[in-house]
């Protein structure tokens, strides 16, 4: 076999990389925002990283301003179509609620706030019994992103000239048992349907005196940030139609 027979096995040279002043488009934009849904998933970012490099993107107008914000991500500068996303569950509302109530004992047992407040929000366990108290203070006890101890677990809420608020996913029951004297217990809104399979129960009970307990059903940012982004891509596509309706009519015309 002479030198001019030899197969060249070379891999063929990568394309290069478009000018960082080059206008992206919407396409351009959704890959990276598929890199940081992935990244978000697997851990890699918080939620903060998230929220921040998922606006970023949505703000960029060039290859420039795209390409730092998956720079350190592995699966940065992937060309492949974005899989596709459910913008309207969440990891509890497809079936996973067995997975949050994990049993054992809870990550807190209770909060206090006397002329201050204190949070129990993000990624953790919420005993069989959690107590609070608030004296001319707040508290805040978000179970959005919580994992259970139990089927069925009770906050015991104590205001006194004071406020506590609890936030449940939707799907979860709530059954609210609190006693307001010159004070109150809210009772969370039912529009969302009765409790989904599997979802755990929160009992609510407890004393409020010139003070309130407030009980209310919100999704978690994630869930905010996946219908924001839904309503987005809705947008974009009923332009891209209208485009293409005109793009008719002048080719009638014609």
């Amino acid at each position: 076999m002479t030198d001019d027979a030899v197969p060249d096995h070379r891999a063929p040279a990568p394309a290069p990389a478009p000018a960082p002043d080059l206008r992206a488009s919407d396409a351009d934009r959704e890959r990276v925002a598929e890199v940081l849904r992935e990244a978000l998933a697997e851990g890699r970012l918080d939620m903060a990283e998230f929220e921040e490099r998922l606006e970023a993107t949505y703000q960029a107008r060039t290859y420039g301003e795209l390409a730092p914000i998956t720079r350190d991500l592995p699966t940065a500068g992937a060309a492949a179509p974005p899989a596709p996303v459910s913008f309207t569950k969440a990891p509890a509302e497809s079936g996973s609620w067995a997975a949050r109530i994990v049993g054992g004992e809870g990550s807190s047992a209770g909060g206090v706030a006397i002329l201050s407040g204190f949070e129990r929000k993000g990624r953790w366990t919420v005993p069989k019994r959690f107590n609070c108290f608030a004296f001319m203070g707040g508290g805040e006890i978000d179970l959005r992103e919580a994992n259970f101890a139990d089927r069925e677990v009770e906050i015991n809420c104590v205001a006194i000239m004071g406020g506590l608020q609890v936030i449940v996913p939707p799907g979860v029951e709530v059954v609210v048992r609190g006693i307001g004297v010159m004070g109150g217990f809210d009772h969370p809104r039912d529009d969302d349907g009765p409790p989904e399979p599997g979802a755990p129960r929160v009992v609510i009970g407890g004393f409020a005196f010139w003070g309130g307990v407030g009980v209310s059903r919100k999704v978690t940012r994630a869930q905010q940030l996946r219908l924001k982004e839904q309503r987005r891509q809705e947008r974009v596509e009923r332009r891209q139609a209208r485009r293409e309706l005109r793009g008719e009519r002048r080719d009638r015309e014609y």
